[in-house]
């Protein structure tokens, strides 16, 4: 019970500092360009962690087996912190099923960080499909997207990693199939 107060109480803060993260975001450009049916803004870029090396951290998976980071070395991996309860969350999941789909064999992997109860979380990845890795968090999985460059507990929060491990993109809020496959490609 306590553990499912912390993880309630976590989701609720990353939820009120992406609002915040995202009105900072809303130039006045950005509104009108909305407005005028102009394309949406594209995700914020976290410098302070891009060309460092991944931080190594270990989670069960939706079948309670310890899973680590390091297990994906080796291969172009999306990196993304969700939750069931985040919408921007749930509509980038299925472009990331697509590209795991479709740069699979080539050495790209998609691992899911769900910071979430387990249960909802399995629903949720069964209903869609999801054919990459998920992880359970909890209390302390937001330490580790803060190691990986997310001091607001901003979701989703996505990274890409190239194959010897080093951070070469940040995005902060939702991403495309487009902005995802502009990324990997020069590293697969």
């Amino acid at each position: 019970m306590k553990n499912g107060i912390i993880v309630v109480l976590l989701a609720l803060a990353s939820m009120f500092a992406g609002w915040a993260l995202y009105q900072s975001t809303q130039t006045p450009d950005k509104v009108a360009a909305k407005q005028q049916g102009g394309a949406q803004a594209k995700p914020i870029q976290a410098n302070s962690v891009i060309n460092q090396q991944r931080a190594a951290f270990s989670l069960p998976d939706l079948e309670d087996k310890l899973r680590h980071v390091k297990e994906w070395d080796g291969k172009v991996i999306l990196l993304n912190f969700w939750a069931t309860w985040c919408p921007p969350c749930r509509r980038e999941i299925p472009a990331f099923i697509e590209l795991q789909e479709q740069y699979g064999a080539q050495g790209f992997q998609v691992l899911g960080v769900a910071i979430d109860e387990r249960d909802a979380v399995e629903d949720y990845a069964d209903g869609l499909g999801a054919n990459y890795p998920i992880l359970i968090g909890d209390s302390k999985t937001m330490n580790i997207s803060a190691a990986y460059g997310n001091r607001f507990g901003q979701l989703p929060y996505s990274l890409i990693i190239d194959r010897q491990g080093t951070i070469r993109f940040v995005g902060k809020g939702e991403l495309s199939f487009a902005d995802v496959e502009k990324q990997i490609k020069p590293l697969l």
